[in-house]
């Protein structure tokens, strides 16, 4: 195929979305189909099948398969003229100098697969691994890894019967890719080590022969394929986009209830003053926050001319992950897209290319940008619960939001707590945002002496998602309190008080997750329920 239309051909998809993993297109879901070919996967592709509820196909295409094919015959050939192959016919990494005798050729990549099993830590999820399996086989179908078809039917099928390798998240530092991780994946094609069946420990063998399927015995270089690239932390990075994308909608949301809430300024958002600093994304969260507020009220004299940073500015900081967005797709689809293993197989002018595209550099820059402006956002609504719980800068609300009244406010806290533990996760967010791509480390010998720690840093920027998202969580609950107690104080105490039917009703269904707050009541199950609210994209949001 020429390389050209392989760089641009468009996904053999079916009626998929950029919220296809959401609790509404569930159903939808259940009917796409995702056919892996050389054709360009989405970032929703991947978490559509992260989230199992579509289902895929290795195409049957006789090109496509044609195309592989070659790759594998042409290293057959290879091996038939005595040709030196790196990981083929040598060692691997620093031990590229050793030549392997013939006869032990077909046990080289069963070696390489059983060293690498040494992960540790948390297990990936269900869906993480999922998305981890859809990439790699994203970049196997490329046809320059010199696999068989039958491996890609393998990984396929996996799929298929959700049978998920049980894969440790530590021990890879983003090159040569995600090497020890995947190491797992390649051992369940061959039957060997742990599976996750309907949410159970299975081992692979059995899990397999239930399944029909039949352990491979792998060819030259197909356990270099598998776990000589970037599937991990670029699987990963399709899921923490997503998280990051539906936060910024949300977070700006929050934000127009705070201001609300705190009887702030909304001409702060006016559209003349936007254009003014053409940041796209900065422009667009503004916008959003004029479609929730009434821009064009009157400035009244007995207010505070200029809002405090955390309201005034909120365009500046959720814009910055406005602005930062499409070009993390750019990245992360591009690596999806890509082959990454090493080397490359040219069947086509048969050649052996040898190179480092396993390099996870982009990934790693993109994952430690994402954290930073996630973390801020963080940072950002940390602040604007401080302001709504003080009666010192909250415009006149009781303290810590409390609507207690009588004797029995002077024994009820409101959001004390809250705001504390809110600081907490915050501050734990912000620790994280030191960049990992900068704790390069030399490895096997020096020959992976500078390495990319992509996968670390896809790790800590699920985790700085998984902080802030707490943090939203949090402020959903300030906000639907605050928002009331404010409404309460216009002179039409209802939700007709809010200047936009859309904070309106974002109110209503806010009420219908959080009992207005007039009693200390122990919280958790609140943040736990609007957690998984947020995780399943409950809320419509902008352009949605």
């Amino acid at each position: 195929m020429n390389q050209t239309n392989v760089a641009h051909a468009s996904a053999t998809v079916t009626s998929i979305g950029a919220t296809a993993t959401t609790a509404a297109t569930a159903a939808d879901a259940a009917t796409t189909t995702i056919t892996f070919d050389r054709n360009r996967l989405r970032i929703e592709d991947i978490t559509a099948i992260a989230a199992g509820g579509c289902t895929i196909s290795l195409s049957d295409d006789p090109q496509f398969r044609a195309a592989i094919t070659r790759g594998a015959d042409f290293l057959d050939k290879l091996l038939r003229e005595d040709g030196t192959i790196y990981g083929v016919t040598t060692g691997y990494g620093d031990s590229c100098t050793v030549t392997v005798p013939p006869e032990l050729i077909a046990e080289l990549p069963h070696h390489l697969y059983t060293y690498h099993g040494c992960g540790l830590g948390e297990y990936f999820d269900a869906p993480q691994v999922r998305a981890i399996l859809a990439t790699r086989l994203t970049s196997l179908c490329k046809g320059y890894s010199g696999v068989s078809v039958g491996l890609l039917e393998q990984i396929a099928q996996l799929l298929q019967h959700d049978l998920l390798p049980l894969m440790p998240s530590e021990g890879s530092v983003g090159a040569s890719g995600d090497l020890t991780p995947l190491s797992y994946l390649a051992a369940v094609l061959c039957g060997e080590r742990e599976v996750w069946r309907a949410q159970q420990r299975v081992p692979a063998a059995l899990a397999l022969a239930d399944a029909g399927m039949q352990a491979l015995r792998l060819r030259p270089k197909e356990g270099l394929a598998i776990m000589n690239g970037t599937a991990v932390m670029t699987a990963l990075a399709c899921l923490a986009y997503e998280r990051a994308h539906y936060l910024m909608q949300l977070a700006t949301r929050i934000t127009a209830m705070a201001s609300f809430a705190l009887d702030g300024n909304a001409h702060h958002f006016d559209e003349t003053l936007f254009s003014v600093k053409p940041h796209a994304g900065q422009q667009q969260i503004a916008a959003w926050l004029r479609l929730d507020l009434d821009c064009e009220q009157p400035h009244r004299n007995e207010k505070r001319l200029q809002d405090r940073y955390s309201i005034r500015c909120a365009p500046h900081v959720i814009g910055v992950l406005a602005d930062a967005l499409p070009w993390m797709r750019s990245s992360i689809e591009n690596e999806l897209n890509s082959a990454n293993d090493n080397p490359i197989i040219d069947a086509d002018n048969e050649r052996v290319l040898h190179g480092g595209h396993f390099y996870g550099g982009h990934i790693a820059f993109a994952m430690d940008s994402m954290k930073n402006t996630v973390a801020n956002i963080a940072d950002l609504l940390d602040r604007q619960m401080a302001l709504l719980v003080d009666t010192r800068y909250n415009n006149g609300l009781p303290s810590n939001l409390s609507a207690a009244s009588g004797p029995r406010a002077a024994i009820n806290h409101g959001l004390k707590a809250l705001q504390i533990s809110a600081s907490a996760w915050t501050a734990e967010a912000l620790k994280l945002t030191m960049p990992a791509s900068v704790f390069s480390r030399s490895t096997e010998c020096h020959n992976q002496d500078k390495v990319s720690m992509g996968t670390i840093a896809a790790r800590d920027c699920l985790r700085v998602l998984t902080l802030t998202e707490q943090v939203l969580a949090a402020m959903l609950i300030t906000v639907r309190q605050g928002v009331a107690l404010r409404a309460g104080m216009q002179p039409t105490p209802a939700l007709e008080a809010l200047p936009g039917a859309r904070l309106a009703h974002m109110q209503q269904m806010l009420a219908t997750d959080i009992t207005l707050i007039e009693e200390d009541r122990m919280l958790e199950p609140d943040l736990r329920r609007l957690l998984e609210h947020i995780r399943n994209r409950k809320w419509r949001l902008y352009g949605e």
